[in-house]
């Protein structure tokens, strides 16, 4: 019995040895999916996963990518986190029909090991954001030049650094040139088609990068999701999001001029203000389009007070729909501004203007209706004589004491001009006869 329970001791030991040599010899990925236009959120995204998978001791960590583009400035950032890295990133632009489009075109380039599913396309990286001045077609073009210039300059740059092709990657700029998977993998632009992940991690197994060899056959994948914060701004820097805001800022602050009082609408606007600012100086906006929509707003309530029978309005419409269109005109089509916000936002604020903020203002212009300054103006006879030392007048169902600057006989009408205490200032009004 001895024997046979030390035997089955050294089983259950030797395979738990064997188990734990297994475990500690496992390799590991990372994984992280972006999809969508590149941004802020896409950033600090990237950046902490890197540092995860540093952390984690991974054998690389892969993005798999399908963007539009985005903004220069973050594919900037994402392209020196990718210098920076320890670990090597892998870019895989999937699944099948996925596109590395403009900003991707970039990273995907900027990566230690390029590849692409099956079907899937990269390129036409030319920049298209224009001059947020709105300046004239000389300074347009001198603009757009200047940033062409760069973008090409910077692509090469970043081909020559990963051995890539750097006449594609200026064709890329230049001539917005973009080509599928298959003709990327021809050309030196990607070092992978892979059909899946599992297909992926195959090919990379073995690979050298940065003197460093991937062991990735068979590796377990672990996902690295987006955190909550991470989540919500990438939601938030949005142009939709922005637009909306500023709507809110418009309706809160008007209404709160319009109503003075109300509180909410002004704190709700002025928050709501800060956040637009603050997104303004992130995402790319025509400041043509901010003056239309200021235009627009000024013509509303200028037709309040004057009798343009709705001409101010419809000028108003028209400037707040050329605005909504040109405020991010010419950026990268992530960025874009959709008709189906466009058009609801400038119905919304017509209303808006044509009906709250109208009678909103109106009412503040109307005569007093309750307390003293309601009697100003008000007509009635005076029940005996009335000079500087005082006289009596019926008013609003109520005996007052009156005075004047100049003596008034008993039985003449009089108008009441102010109010002093308990004490009514009239004058004579000689054109209307008693009653």
């Amino acid at each position: 019995m001895n024997c046979r329970s030390h035997r089955r001791w050294f089983w259950v030991l030797g395979a738990a040895w064997l188990v734990g040599a297994m475990a500690a010899g496992a390799t590991t990925v990372g994984w992280i999916r972006v999809n969508g236009p590149i941004g802020p959120a896409t950033v600090t995204y990237i950046e902490r996963a890197i540092q995860e998978s540093m952390e984690a001791g991974h054998e690389c960590l892969v993005l798999q990518l399908d963007t539009p583009g985005g903004l220069l400035d973050s594919t900037k950032e994402i392209v020196q986190a990718f210098y920076a890295s320890k670990v090597p990133v892998v870019v895989y632009v999937a699944p099948e029909g996925a596109n590395a489009g403009s900003a991707g075109c970039f990273i995907t380039l900027a990566a230690h090991v390029a590849a692409m599913a099956p079907n899937t396309s990269i390129g036409a990286a030319h920049p298209v954001a224009l001059n947020p001045l709105g300046g004239g077609q000389g300074t347009d073009e001198v603009m757009k030049q200047k940033l062409e210039n760069f973008a090409t300059s910077y692509i090469e740059a970043i081909a020559q650094k990963r051995g890539r092709n750097v006449e594609w990657a200026r064709a890329s700029v230049r001539e917005s040139a973009s080509i599928t998977a298959e003709k990327a993998l021809e050309l030196n632009v990607i070092e992978i088609i892979a059909r899946d992940r599992e297909d992926l991690l195959r090919q990379l197994d073995g690979r050298t990068v940065e003197g460093r060899t991937l062991r990735t056959a068979g590796a377990e994948v672990r996902e690295i999701p987006m955190i909550l914060r991470e989540r919500l701004f990438q939601r938030l820097w949005r142009p939709e999001v922005m637009f909306i805001l500023m709507l809110i800022a418009i309706y809160g602050i008007i209404g709160e001029l319009s109503n003075p009082g109300a509180i909410f609408p002004g704190v709700v606007g002025a928050i709501a203000l800060i956040l637009v600012l603050y997104m303004a100086s992130i995402l790319p906006i025509n400041l043509a389009g901010v003056a239309l929509i200021v235009l627009a707003i000024i013509l509303f309530i200028a037709d309040v007070f004057s009798p343009s029978h709705g001409v101010l309005t419809a000028g108003g419409v028209v400037s707040f729909l050329l605005g909504a269109l040109m405020l991010f005109r010419g950026v990268e089509p992530g960025f874009r501004l959709s008709l189906g916000y466009i058009i609801p936002g400038v119905i919304v604020t017509t209303a808006f203007f044509t009906w709250v903020v109208a009678k909103g203002l109106r009412a503040q212009w109307l005569p007093a209706r309750v307390g003293k300054e309601s009697m100003i103006g008000l007509r009635t006879t005076a029940l005996s004589p009335i000079n500087p030392q005082g006289g009596k007048v019926f008013v609003e169902g109520e005996y007052w004491t009156a005075v004047s600057d100049v003596p008034i006989p008993e039985g003449t009408r009089v108008e009441v001009v102010a109010v002093e205490g308990l004490t009514l200032k009239v004058k004579p009004v000689s054109s209307e006869p008693a009653r």
